[in-house]
């Protein structure tokens, strides 16, 4: 998984083709439940850019595009938002398969 590492850097990624935006933060429980299969889910949508996104370093990032709980997931192709699964709730490895299916 790529990391962010500037506001200029995001706004570059999602230009891109099926780039998908993970935005999480270290001190989040629920974050670190899905981290194990993160690895298995790049694997198997190996077509799609996975960008992990620090909520608190890029705050002002997650206030534009509505990102107000994490962990959250959000799918661009060629800079135009065509889904997300953002919200403050757990997830489990199934529901981001969900999302990552009909998201282009």
């Amino acid at each position: 998984m790529e990391t962010l590492t500037s506001e200029q850097a995001f706004y570059d990624w999602i230009e891109k083709e099926r780039v998908i935006i993970y935005v999480s933060a270290d001190w989040c429980p629920d974050c670190r439940v899905i981290e194990p299969v993160l690895p298995e889910i790049e694997n198997n949508y190996s077509t799609y850019t996975f960008v992990y996104m620090n909520r608190d370093e890029f705050i002002d990032l997650c206030a534009t595009y509505d990102i107000f709980g994490i962990p959250s997931f959000i799918a661009f192709h060629h800079g135009e938002e065509t889904d997300r699964f953002v919200s403050k709730d757990r997830k489990t490895k199934e529901e981001i398969e969900v999302f990552l299916d009909k998201c282009f």
